[in-house]
């Protein structure tokens, strides 16, 4: 049986970002494995990237709120105990969903290759694992994801809230005058950062006051290859 020929997939979704027949022979030669919960912001930021990028991969489902993570298996591909987990290579496996996004990024578009660019998308980057993940992204864990989470961490909330806030304002003021945080164009900056902010309403921020953000949103999510967070992908089927 043979592996399925992935060029044309590629290809059709690429958009040119890279040679799709040499990623079509690299994931010949080894597949990606994501390690990855469906409703983790920080998993669908690679997922997304896959997506966009059109590079097939495996994907297996680890329940964080059902201790998945924390079994020995788990643990020995990643001490730390979180997804997303990408597996590059047979036993060689790459965490952090930002640097995971460098690295199946990198060569395309998605990822600047100009120094003042690249520079540019780490700081913002930086940002979102400083400002957004630790406000938006915890208020949406505990409010959206984990029952009677608002009576847990009510001694959070307020402040979540008024970080938050301020982060979306950061980002209202830049993109009231740029359509993308970097170069011009959808990089994975914008996926980082909108992993968490599409999902702002669900934990009780108001976007409203921030039509820029809104926009940007409305950007992403008409993008080729753009997949939703609750997207499911179809079985990769082999070639007879």
């Amino acid at each position: 049986m043979q592996m399925p020929d992935f060029a044309s997939t590629v290809r059709r979704h690429f958009g040119g970002l890279r040679d799709g027949l040499g990623i079509a022979l690299e994931f010949g030669r080894s597949m990606y494995t994501l390690y990855s919960m469906q409703r983790s912001g920080n998993s669908y930021k690679v997922r997304l990237a896959l997506a966009r990028l059109g590079i097939p991969y495996k994907r297996v489902e680890v329940d964080i709120l059902q201790g998945e993570s924390r079994t020995p298996e788990f643990l020995a591909k990643n001490p730390n105990g979180q997804v997303p987990l990408l597996e590059v290579a047979p036993g060689r496996h790459l965490a952090e969903s930002n640097a995971i996004l460098w690295y199946v990024a990198g060569g395309t578009m998605l990822a600047p290759e100009d120094r003042i660019a690249r520079a540019e998308a780490l700081q913002w980057m930086f940002f979102e694992q400083h400002s957004l993940e630790p406000n938006i992204g915890a208020a949406y864990f505990w409010l959206a994801l984990i029952k009677g989470g608002r009576e847990l961490q009510s001694h959070a909330l307020d402040d979540w809230m008024e970080n938050g806030y301020r982060a979306l304002g950061v980002m209202e003021m830049h993109l009231s005058k740029y359509p993308y945080f970097v170069a011009g164009h959808f990089t994975i900056a914008d996926i980082a950062l909108y992993a968490y902010t599409h999902v702002a309403s669900q934990c009780d921020f108001d976007l409203g006051r921030y039509p820029a953000v809104r926009d940007w949103l409305d950007r992403i999510a008409a993008e080729p290859g753009y997949v939703a967070m609750d997207w499911q992908p179809e079985p990769l089927v082999a070639a007879q």
